[in-house]
């Protein structure tokens, strides 16, 4: 029997070229494929060709000027679109530098994936010294949800498939794709690439709770005197907005939003308990938590900020771990929170009974009183300003451009604003998350303009900008209408602090006086402005976010006006010793 590849090549006719491709493509096929459309990177060996290319094939790739801000960046991508940020990175360093903004993904529960090149295994594993060797995968997988490495070319698409079930799927969180330099080099036949790559079905299957479940939990709170709603950045992320408002305003509960919940329902909503806040964690007797952990940020759900009365707890999430992490839940509920929402929504009926009204009522007063006590404050025109007067001049500002996404971050100046600044729709407030991490600002602000369009508005302390402060530059290029305003005081909380010893240096809390972080801003090409008075803070903030143009507004700030640690100064320990 003939053959007729050499049958043609005896008859001197050409063989048609086989169509091929590589790991370079496969990648970009597998996540386009998968309708990922923005990635966040820094460029460097073995990635720059990959981030060349992606481009080339239709994607956006936006260039930071340090991986962790482009963590931090794809991290809050997956926050605001419920799909995996991507960020992408170079071997080694690069890897590490991005190993902290994963962290923060998994801790904070956002689905992202950090893929970076990586050195080959042959020489790793040997310790042979290649050109930033590491063992990344090893490294990385205590730091987040899963982590795989991809060593074959036919293995792309079911790896990028995997990392974005993992990242989505359950409880969310940060997935590591490790990338060895000689994969994207691979070449293959191009339709049997096509046929290996795999689009991800259903990545987040709805998980329905027990009936009996909803039952118990139903049965607790209708046994409440004063029942109270906690809504946590969970609630804010599974986009059922409206399901979470019914369940509100159907059982007339007050509800306490943590900082990234704001504006789930607007704060100003008859049923905000947030000016209540001390009034309604100690006197309440049943608390459902959507969303929302008893971690730190809650005292653990026990101590003095709770009371001396037992509660008893009702908690939705869908990690049936999370329950009694702190406290007994009397009522757990485990499952996704729309499904577990609409549950409890369908399950009150017609006939619910409100809260009685002396508890809504003592609500009412605490949090009518605060709010009055507190309205002077922010309406003082002081020079320089204190945090209130500055704060209430944003607010003011936030009011009038309900569109804007708030990104905030620092000591005093992210522990004022999550009480003083309202929120009207969801997911317009950003902030540090569960770790309190300083640095995620200009990330995040970058991520919010990109994935959303909407102006975004970036309220940092002089510190926490320093973090990430170079990334103005990465705002100025893409041409983003981001407003960065900075709270100058001149140091970490306060710029008066004294070096104890004497010596020349000043303290280790102080910055240098007078800085002017608006030349900064001018240096690359956007709009600066210089406020030293509430009024003029809210001119600068209004012209710059009418105008759509990177700008930043270099507030100033008394130096006397900050507190240790923000509102959280217990957390610093102090030392008993006196040494003379």
């Amino acid at each position: 029997m003939s053959d007729p590849a050499l049958d043609t090549l005896a008859s001197g006719e050409a063989a048609e070229p086989q169509e091929l491709t590589d790991g370079f493509h496969l990648v970009i096929d597998a996540l386009k494929l998968n309708d990922i459309e923005t990635i966040y990177n820094v460029p460097g060996i073995p990635i720059t060709d990959l981030g060349r290319y992606m481009q080339a094939e239709g994607l956006r790739v936006l260039s930071f000027r340090h991986e962790q801000h482009a963590g931090y960046a794809a991290a809050i991508a997956g926050f605001l679109t419920q799909k995996p940020g991507i960020c992408l990175t170079v071997s080694a360093p690069g890897f590490l530098n991005g190993l902290t903004s994963l962290a923060h993904a998994t801790t904070n529960c956002y689905p992202m994936i950090l893929i970076s090149g990586s050195s080959e295994r042959e020489i790793v594993d040997l310790q042979q010294g290649d050109y930033e060797e590491m063992d990344q995968l090893a490294i990385a997988k205590p730091l987040c949800k899963a982590a795989y490495r991809i060593l074959h070319a036919e293995d792309i698409g079911i790896g990028i498939a995997r990392a974005i079930r993992a990242a989505v799927s359950g409880r969310p969180g940060g997935v590591y794709l490790d990338l060895p330099a000689k994969l994207l080099g691979q070449v293959m036949d191009a339709e049997a690439g096509r046929k290996s790559l795999v689009k991800v079905i259903d990545a987040a299957p709805a998980q329905i709770p027990a009936p009996e479940a909803v039952k118990r939990a139903l049965e607790v709170l209708k046994g409440a005197k004063k029942p109270l709603i906690i809504l946590g950045k969970g609630a804010a992320y599974a986009q059922v907005d409206d399901d979470i408002r019914a369940l509100v305003e159907k059982s007339g509960i007050p509800y306490l939003p943590m900082s990234m919940a704001k504006g789930l329902l607007p704060d100003d909503h008859p049923q905000s308990a947030g000016p209540a806040r001390s009034l309604v964690l100690k006197e309440s007797d049943v608390v459902m938590l959507i969303g929302a952990r008893l971690n730190w940020l809650l005292s653990h759900g026990k101590g003095k900020q709770w009371g001396t009365e037992p509660k008893k707890f009702v908690q939705i999430d869908i990690d049936p771990r999370e329950m009694d992490s702190n406290v007994e839940i009397a009522a757990p509920l485990v499952g996704d929170i729309g499904s577990c929402v609409s549950a409890l929504v369908k399950g009150m009926g017609d006939n619910w009974t409100a809260p009685p009204a002396e508890w809504t009522s003592a609500v009412k007063e605490k949090k009518d009183g605060n709010i009055a006590k507190m309205a002077p404050r922010l309406r003082n025109n002081n020079v320089p300003m204190d945090f209130h007067g500055a704060l209430g001049a944003l607010k003011d500002v936030i009011a009038e451009n309900q569109d804007v996404i708030l990104v905030n971050e620092g000591a005093n100046t992210l522990d004022f604003a999550r009480s003083i600044i309202d929120m009207y729709k969801p997911r317009k407030r950003l902030d540090v998350g569960t770790w309190g991490v300083m640095g995620i600002g200009m990330g995040q602000a970058v991520a919010a303009a990109v994935e959303t369009g909407c102006p975004v508005l970036a309220v940092e302390g002089d510190s926490a900008f320093g973090f990430s402060g170079m990334e103005i530059e990465t705002i100025c290029r893409y041409n983003l209408p981001v407003c960065v305003v900075v709270f100058n005081n001149g140091g970490i909380y306060r710029g008066t602090d004294v070096n104890p010893s004497g010596s020349s240096d000043v303290a280790t809390t102080v910055f240098v006086k007078d800085s002017r972080y608006d030349k900064m801003m001018e240096a690359f090409g956007g709009v600066g402005y210089y406020a030293t008075s509430p009024d003029e803070l809210s001119r600068a903030v209004k012209e710059a976010l009418a105008s759509g143009k990177p700008s930043l507004v270099n507030a100033v700030i008394d130096e006397k006006a900050g507190t240790e640690s923000g509102r959280i100064g217990n957390l610093n320990p102090q030392s008993v010793v006196s040494k003379k």
